[in-house]
């Protein structure tokens, strides 16, 4: 029975020895763990924190896109404004230079027409001051013939005065 208890003594020592290596190895993996477990906790906070800053940076950017999509679409609408009144301005002075090219044309016609109607009259005038020289040089011929029989009658009565 000695020999039974030291055997049973000895197992008990063993399986205390063990128990202390397995406890001793447990508590080093338990550490280990818990090591690892603060490190990716402190990383999941630090994460956390990101994100958080992310979000932050994201609603920030939000909003400024949403103030620039207000001016950008405020903008276009005062350019296109001004796009619609240029646009108007330029067709009434289109319209205003069709008519205006309207007026020339018609007084291009009318200059036209009167400097045809000077031309004729031109013409008129030419024809009728080749009829006056006509006339003139008859008359003048006329005249010549009247004075020279006037001569010749006034020389006959000076005869017939003379004689008598």
């Amino acid at each position: 029975m000695k020999k039974l208890a030291k055997k049973i003594k000895d197992e008990v020592a063993e399986l205390k020895r063990e128990m202390a290596r397995l406890k001793k190895e447990s508590n080093s993996k338990i550490k280990k763990l818990e090591s690892q477990v603060k490190g990716q906790d402190e990383d999941a906070q630090k994460k956390g924190e990101i994100i958080k800053k992310l979000k932050t940076e994201l609603e920030k950017r939000r909003k400024d896109l949403s103030e620039l999509k207000r001016e950008s679409s405020s903008e276009i609408k005062g350019l296109e404004s001004k796009v619609e009144e240029i646009t108007e301005e330029l067709g009434k002075k289109v319209e205003e230079l069709e008519v205006s090219k309207g007026l020339l044309d018609q007084r291009a016609v009318d200059l036209n027409r009167s400097k045809d109607e000077v031309e004729y009259k031109n013409k008129q005038l030419a024809a009728k001051d080749m009829e006056m020289e006509s006339y003139k040089k008859v008359t003048e011929e006329r005249i010549f013939q009247l004075e020279a029989k006037v001569r010749e009658l006034e020389g006959k009565v000076s005869e017939s005065f003379s004689t008598s």
